[in-house]
């Protein structure tokens, strides 16, 4: 038997989902806001972001790709294991997916989330899924052990990949205007509350923003040092919703453009670095959104494709699987390559990701297993 499959029966990529046509776009977005008190009013005027695709979400898809990318990585290296997904906002539902596997018997649960980062709405949000998936399994007789690899921001699958699609995007850039032009790393914007609740009181680790900004500075100076010139870059943020008096992290990537417009820039190479893959984020509010602002405002604009299934990057979630499974069977550990310190733990500490008080509502067993 394979290290991997002595400890579990199956990996689940855990998403957010994402419609499949206009019909699910409403219900979807439901979902998406629950508890938050959004009329539905106001979910039509956002779902017409949807309509420009047709209601489809690109991220089912791409999941798709990862998924299969994966297995086959994870086969190639003689680990014969399921890969499936299980989404918190649409189908394949986290629940209707452990169900399907206990179900067959399958009943070790590896878990990967589709969010590089640690956030309230990236870790913590989905293990309180996982949590109530599991609470509702147990309900129907069905039981199941549940795990997870580290947040893996700071791989060298990760950074090595968004470093090498830059690259290739910079020169490009650079052959069509003769100079380098200015590189803006996005990523999603969150509340400024839940910003600063998503690092460890005792800053042993770092929270949302500086997560991020140890991925450009790595990312832009490889770059750098590649091209012999100096990057200039900058983080902002896509995706804003809820009230407008709730303060979230700008700026605006829209705002951003035109500030550097003002500035005298003339080319910007957009950076989806807070994203594995495409999804409505990506493909509205930076394909869309952020490339019309760019057009008004005379912009030369490029933005960079996200990391996806990667070579590199597939192999780092096939060595994230590896070493969970060696962290689990307690003996000699091969730990996935990093870019960055630190490595965070697999089940991060209460506080390391809580944006909400909902996220004390976890069971025991999800705070008590720490590294």
């Amino acid at each position: 038997m394979s290290q991997i499959s002595a400890q579990y029966d199956a990996v689940m990529l855990v998403s957010y989902g994402g419609p499949r046509q206009m019909e699910d776009v409403l219900p979807f977005m439901r979902n998406a806001t629950s508890g938050r008190g959004v009329p539905d009013e106001r979910l039509k005027q956002v779902s017409t972001h949807y309509g420009r695709f047709h209601g489809i979400s690109p991220i089912n898809a791409r999941n798709l790709e990862i998924r299969r990318a994966l297995e086959l990585e994870l086969s190639r290296r003689g680990e014969e294991i399921e890969v499936v997904i299980g989404n918190r906002n649409w189908h394949p539902f986290i629940h209707d997916t452990l169900c399907d596997l206990a179900m067959r018997g399958l009943t070790r649960v590896l878990c990967i989330f589709t969010s590089a980062y640690v956030c309230y709405s990236g870790c913590r949000q989905y293990r309180e899924d996982l949590a109530a998936a599991k609470a509702q399994l147990q309900a129907q007789d069905l039981s199941l052990e549940l795990d997870k690899v580290r947040a893996y921001y700071t791989t060298e699958g990760f950074v090595g990949a968004y470093t090498k699609l830059l690259l290739e995007a910079v020169v490009k850039r650079e052959q069509n205007s003769g100079h380098l032009p200015y590189v803006a790393f996005v990523t999603h914007s969150i509340p400024t509350a839940m910003q600063e609740c998503s690092g460890p009181a005792d800053n042993s680790r770092p929270d949302y923003v500086r997560q991020h900004q140890q991925v450009c500075s790595e990312v832009a100076a490889r770059v750098s040092k590649e091209l012999g010139r100096e990057l200039n870059w900058d983080l902002s943020y896509c995706s804003r919703s809820g009230p407008p008096q709730m303060p979230w992290l700008e700026p605006d990537i829209n705002d951003r453009l035109a500030q550097l417009k003002a500035e005298g820039i003339t080319d910007v190479v957009c950076v989806p670095i807070g994203f594995i893959c495409d999804h409505m984020e990506v493909v509205y509010d930076l394909d869309t959104e952020a490339k019309e602002t760019a057009e008004q405002l005379g912009l030369n604009y490029l933005r960079v494709p996200t990391v996806g299934t990667d070579p590199g990057f597939i192999e780092a979630l096939a060595d994230l699987v590896t070493e969970r499974a060696g962290e689990k069977a307690g003996g000699a550990v091969l730990y996935a390559q990093d870019a960055l310190e630190p490595r965070w733990p697999a089940w991060a500490p209460l506080g390391d990701s809580r944006g909400s008080k909902n996220a004390l509502d976890l069971p025991v067993e999800f705070e008590t297993r720490k590294e």
